[in-house]
């Protein structure tokens, strides 16, 4: 469980309280990226070495001298007269300051550190030094000396050894993860999340939990705190980050890690079992997906087929939107890992908390502005490219489609036309195609719940968005910690919305799923289970756990409570209820 140590007896252990939004405990090395530039990795050089990394800093200083010159004569030429370039005089002055660069050769010489890490320790402490002095004029010269180093980080990055700190298992920190930063990086070596900002259902939360890394969000300040290289211990279960654990610390949670690992262990024997409650109802226990590669996982854990495949963040991962035959082969690559089981491919949904690229103009309030369905309705050239996709694929696997953020009738009715558009360019292409198995709508505004029953005459099957449903119900930003309180998954109109819908689906004869968060929670499992939805979708790792939940329920006690439920004033009265039957149920998964 621990990482290979690194120096320093400075380095004591601190802890930090944050907000636990995905089990589980990770110890690995930080990867810091603020706002501003990505800390340096630390690592040790060999002693060959190090002649080559002070030649990459003199480089570096060189490059970073001549850009410095360069935007020393931009700015003389757009004033039209001397003395203003001189503010980078300062600039200048940094890169040639023989006490700064005699002590980076120090750190590479004597500790064998590399340049990167070198140059950003010995810059620090000078401008940590610098803040602390009383004259007024050289603390504002830390945002030359800050300026400078960023410039030459960024140098020293664009060589052959950029990009380092991704080579190695790491927990990243920064202040806010967003889809962007989630579609770039290198999945298979992340190995726990630390955020400044976040909830139980913000971004780095969901993403968190789909992928089974242990996670904590709503850290304040902490980038200013952890460094890149420190060790870093996250703790899921209880919402602790731990900087530098010492060797007690690494001891206790060996031993919490054991007992985990055994219990998780125990779930291996439902994998391969029905999710079916002791009284005979049989729920279809699918998987959320973000990735391709996450659907091997869903089939491993038991899932039956995917509920919910999010594609924009495989629109994200590219130079530009993917074309057809990109989209064909990964829609495709998922299917036959999950045949014979039937992949739900949400259509693209940009937006709200999904950081728009550059191309789309930002909104004041995005959750209420261009999103889901809105923008693929308003770009149908864009949307009927994925469309096509999807019925090529349909023509070689079980497919189903649903489309996102449905707020009335007609946008339901104009996105089914752009459908048969796409199905007749194929026809007038000669290439083969098939209607995907299912088509569906995302029931994830009150206006879409409250005409559910003219909804569910134009679609097979509905599928809650409980994230967003919540949200727009409580007029609550799920990611503004300043009304957090007011996210009420319980609370009785949201509990009331989801009734609504389920009744609305099964008097049309379609299957009504759930695929938000509020699936994954095993203290909802038995209202969701007793309000009678069909289908729960959850993320990957989740799997095995929800379906041990399912077998032990009794699905006429869970509706019996939900009916109850359904009268009740306040969330804490529904929790209660839910509480209570979890407890008795399955209690050695609610320690």
């Amino acid at each position: 469980m621990v990482p290979e140590d690194h120096d320093g007896l400075e380095n004591a252990e601190k802890r930090f309280s944050g907000i636990g939004v995905s089990s589980g405990i990770a110890l690995a090395h930080a990867h810091v990226r603020n706002n501003y530039f990505v800390e340096p990795d630390k690592y040790i050089i060999d002693d060959e070495a190090k002649d080559e990394e002070i030649s990459r800093l003199e480089k570096a200083i060189a490059g970073t001298k001549e850009q410095i010159g360069s935007l020393k004569d931009q700015v003389r030429e757009a004033a039209g007269s001397e003395g203003e370039e001189n503010i980078f005089d300062a600039h200048l002055l940094v890169l040639e300051d023989k006490v700064v660069l005699d002590e980076v050769r120090k750190n590479v010489r004597e500790d064998n550190f590399n340049i990167e890490y070198a140059f950003y320790k010995t810059m620090s402490h000078y401008i940590e030094a610098l803040r602390k002095i009383g004259d007024r004029y050289l603390r504002e010269r830390v945002v030359d000396v800050e300026d400078v180093m960023r410039r030459v980080l960024r140098n020293l990055a664009s060589g052959e050894k950029a990009e380092y700190s991704a080579r190695h298992d790491h927990v990243l920190v920064v202040p806010e993860l967003t889809p962007s930063d989630t579609a770039q990086m290198n999945h298979s070596l992340v190995q726990g999340f630390a955020t400044e900002i976040g909830s139980y259902t913000s971004h780095a939360a969901i993403i968190a939990r789909s992928l089974g890394l242990p996670a904590v969000v709503g850290i304040n300040r902490f980038c200013e705190e952890v460094h890149t290289g420190d060790q870093l211990l996250i703790d899921g279960y209880n919402g602790v980050v731990v900087i530098n654990p010492s060797a007690s610390t690494l001891s206790e949670y060996e031993i919490l890690k054991k007992e985990k690992d055994k219990l998780r262990e125990g779930l291996e024997e439902f994998i391969n079992k029905d999710a079916e409650t002791k009284d005979g109802r049989e729920i279809i226990l699918s998987a959320n997906i973000e990735f391709a590669y996450e659907s091997d996982l869903a089939k491993k854990n038991g899932a039956k087929g995917i509920g919910l495949f999010r594609t924009e963040f495989f629109y994200m991962n590219t130079s530009g939107a993917p074309d057809e035959e990109e989209q064909f082969q990964t829609y495709s690559e998922v299917a036959d890992t999950v045949d014979p089981n039937t992949v739900i491919i949400r259509t693209l949904d940009i937006g709200g908390d999904k950081l728009q690229n550059n191309s789309i103009k930002p909104e004041l309030n995005p959750f209420l502005g261009w999103r889901g369905v809105r923008v693929s309705l308003d770009r149908p050239e864009l949307f009927k490219v994925q469309l096509r996709a999807i019925l090529r694929v349909a023509a070689v696997s079980k497919v189903g489609i649903m489309f996102p953020m449905i707020s009335t009738l007609k946008e339901l009715k104009q996105a089914k036309e752009l459908l048969n558009e796409a199905e007749n360019e194929l026809i007038d292409a000669g290439v083969t195609y098939e209607r995907p198995a299912e088509i569906g709508a995302m029931i994830e505004v009150p206006s879409a719940a409250l005409i559910a029953d003219q909804l569910a005459k134009e679609v097979d099957f509905f599928s809650v968005g409980t994230n967003d449903l919540i949200q727009y119900t409580m007029a609550v930003d799920r990611i503004n910690e300043r009304v957090s309180d007011l996210y009420q998954p319980l609370n009785p109109a949201v509990v009331r919305l989801l009734k609504e819908t389920i009744n609305a689906g099964h008097d049309a004869g379609i299957w009504v799923g759930v695929c938000g968060e509020m699936a994954s929670d095993l203290f909802f499992t038995p209202l969701l289970i007793g309000l009678g939805f069909d289908e729960l979708s959850v993320g990957a790792p989740r799997v095995p756990a929800i379906k041990h939940a399912i077998r032990s329920l009794d699905y006429e006690v869970c509706k019996s409570m939900a009916e109850a439920a359904l009268c009740d004033a306040s969330p804490d009265q529904i929790f209660r209820r839910c509480e209570k039957i979890a407890l008795e149920s399955y209690p050695e998964m609610l320690g």
